[in-house]
């Protein structure tokens, strides 16, 4: 078999894990789309710091949970964790279906996130693939989340025509329970060798490439979902209605998939992961000043498909990387504590990019907010520079051919 090919059972955790990451983040991608135009109809909604925090706010309770899920499938297993991750994030869906107002849809909101099961995920493909095909593994989940994003995109606004964010939740709670089937009847048996081997938790934190890691997963994800506070405004200003905004993303994310999986790996195997890793950090930062630079002129639709075509493609390329070089950086006991932290700052960057998305946006607009998006990402860039990309090294025999 060739080293970069994987076995069927490789295949089969990587599309039934896929499947399960998918049907969950299609549930929070939905709201994305539609959130602050809908929140705005309940008691409290004319306040965009509070639409912020309610958006946002699942990434804290994510961030609070996430390494304790990483830590509990260390010592219990992964599949038990997803399962009960998955039960409380369709108990949250519920609430926020039936939300009064606001603040039960910031609760309903919470719980949702509460259900932090990417870490648990994550570790499972990690401990189920060989190093050798665990980036393209990564770019799966990437796939599958860039997938159920262009899904969302063309679903949400029928169904927020329809029911509202009532029908999105309900939805949602549906999904999660779909994922809860596959994880026990399709996720091939999880492999024992992260069992009663819990590491110290000090030996995760005390890497400084692995916090470099971290950082960035905070910084991509803040900036992913704060943007989406803003671009849905610049295309009905580009006289683009929100019920057709699905004709920009949909392209503009399937055209990012195909680019960067005929490139990104090229470059993998050729031993340029550092050059394409930094490239698309800048990238992301070049968008983020193109859209500052262009949000008060009323860009053309095919502007800003073009700067959402760009930041797609660098956010896909890190999508993959990020995980992949954790898994690899950290030691085998405590990979599920290690994708537990990363995970919990990538939470705590979806929080804060609502948190502070909002507040910037009721401050100084969009264009603070595409500033503040480039900043962070100019000090990634930075953080970044000096680290040692870590390379594919010999296979092992963590999986059955």
């Amino acid at each position: 078999m060739m080293p970069g090919t994987m076995t069927r059972l490789e295949l089969r955790a990587n599309l039934s894990l896929a499947s399960i990451f998918g049907l969950r983040m299609l549930g929070l991608f939905m709201i994305v789309p539609v959130f602050a135009q809908e929140a705005a109809h309940y008691p409290g909604g004319d306040n965009t710091r509070l639409i912020g925090l309610a958006m946002g706010i699942y990434g804290l309770t994510q961030a609070a949970l996430q390494f304790v899920y990483g830590l509990a499938s260390d010592r219990f297993g992964r599949k038990p964790v997803i399962v009960a991750g998955l039960l409380v994030f369709a108990f949250g869906s519920l609430v926020a279906a039936v939300a009064p107002s606001l603040l039960w849809l910031t609760v309903g909101r919470a719980l949702q996130g509460a259900g932090a099961v990417s870490a648990a995920v994550t570790a499972l493909l990690a401990d189920q693939t060989r190093d050798g095909v665990r980036t393209k593994s990564m770019a799966l989940l990437g796939v599958s989340m860039g997938l159920t994003f262009a899904l969302s995109l063309v679903v949400a606004p029928v169904l927020a025509a329809w029911g509202g964010l009532a029908a999105i939740f309900g939805l949602t709670g549906v999904l999660a329970l779909l994922g809860i089937a596959a994880v026990i009847w399709w996720v091939p048996p999880e492999p024992a060798l992260h069992r009663q081997q819990p590491g110290g938790v000090l030996a995760v934190l005390r890497l400084p490439d692995l916090l470099r890691l971290n950082y960035g997963a905070f910084v991509l994800h803040g900036v992913q979902l704060a943007m989406w506070l803003a671009v849905p405004a610049m295309l009905v200003q580009a006289g683009l209605p929100p019920s057709a905004h699905w004709q920009v993303y949909l392209p503009v994310l399937v055209g990012s998939f195909v680019v960067m999986g005929g490139s990104f790996f090229q470059l993998e195997k050729r031993g340029w992961v550092r050059g394409a890793f930094l490239t698309s950090v800048a990238l992301m930062g070049l968008v983020q000043l193109g859209l500052w630079w262009q949000v008060e002129r009323q860009p053309p639709v095919y502007l800003v498909g073009a700067l959402l075509f760009l930041f797609f493609y660098g956010f896909n390329v890190l999508e993959a990387c990020l995980p992949s070089m954790v898994s690899r950086l950290a030691p085998l006991q405590t990979r599920g504590a290690a994708l537990g932290v990363y995970n919990t700052l990538q939470s705590l960057g979806f929080f804060a990019g609502g948190l502070l998305g909002g507040w910037a946006m009721q401050w100084g607009g969009a264009q603070a907010l595409f500033a503040g998006c480039g900043v962070f990402m100019a000090i990634w860039l930075l953080l970044a520079w000096r680290m040692q990309i870590p390379q594919v090294q010999a296979l092992q025999a963590q999986v059955k051919a």
